[in-house]
């Protein structure tokens, strides 16, 4: 179900002003804003409520949905969830990287692109965040039976998530789309 809450059910929603924001809390890892390339910077206390944050700038990247499903890919890979040892793990990591993909080409599709990609997990849920300057509103569309390709994305955001959303700031342009995913077991 697509939502305009602040935070999904699982309370997943953004870490406060200044807590690590940008940052990977397990290894003080930030992606350069210029190539995308993970470089490093101080580690910051992200690891609030259990949560780990990491944060892909994808302004000026080229590439931008491959990088971003790499970014997604290590991430998983660092937290466990890759190599998968079950099928079950592994159709996990798969859905993760399948709304990685869906997230960021709506941006490139319909938001002059993603300014920037984030990934935070607990225990019990991962959470995918891409921002963008777009002021439209993303929805799930009915699949075509005519087998035309495209306007799928938000339908397969939907079946594959526990809950999304539509993040906007008071008095800024642009969103940030949500999605969460179930941890597997």
């Amino acid at each position: 179900m697509g939502t305009t809450r602040q935070h999904p059910p699982g309370d997943l929603g953004r870490e406060p002003e200044g807590a690590g924001v940008g940052a990977r809390a397990d290894a003080g890892i930030r992606a350069d804003a210029d190539t995308g390339v993970p470089s490093a910077v101080p580690a910051e206390s992200a690891e609030s409520a259990g949560r780990q944050w990491r944060t892909l700038s994808l302004r000026d990247a080229t590439g931008i949905v491959p990088t971003a499903r790499d970014f997604a890919r290590q991430a998983l890979h660092d937290w466990g969830w890759l190599p998968a040892s079950t099928a079950d793990r592994r159709a996990a990591a798969e859905d993760v990287l399948l709304v990685v993909s869906e997230l960021v080409t709506n941006a490139c599709l319909h938001a002059d692109g993603p300014d920037e990609l984030r990934i935070a997990r607990t225990p019990k849920a991962l959470r995918v965040e891409v921002a963008d300057g777009g002021a439209g509103q993303p929805a799930p569309r009915t699949p075509h039976r005519a087998g035309r390709p495209g306007g799928h994305g938000m339908f397969i955001v939907q079946r594959l998530c526990l809950d999304w959303g539509v993040v906007r700031m008071p008095g800024e342009p642009g969103k940030t789309v949500w999605a969460e995913l179930a941890a597997p077991v």
